[in-house]
């Protein structure tokens, strides 16, 4: 869910800095373009320790498997 939230705020900031250029205000721009960058790795960020976790939780069970042999 936090991913999303992150996703959807790059995207409106990316939007706002696409406006913000067009209305020829640049450090308006690189402000939110900056910002929805951050807003874009921090929702990759989300989706790596997701995934993380899910391996991490894959070998935890299989080295427990491999105990009772």
């Amino acid at each position: 869910m936090i991913e999303r939230l992150w996703m959807i705020a790059s995207g409106v900031l990316m939007v706002l800095a696409a406006f913000f250029a067009w209305r020829n205000n640049l450090s308006g721009a690189f402000v939110s373009g900056a910002l929805g960058a951050c807003a874009w790795f921090l929702s990759y960020r989300v989706e790596l320790r997701k995934k993380i976790g899910d391996d991490k939780s894959d070998s935890e069970g299989l080295s427990e498997h491999e105990d009772d042999h």
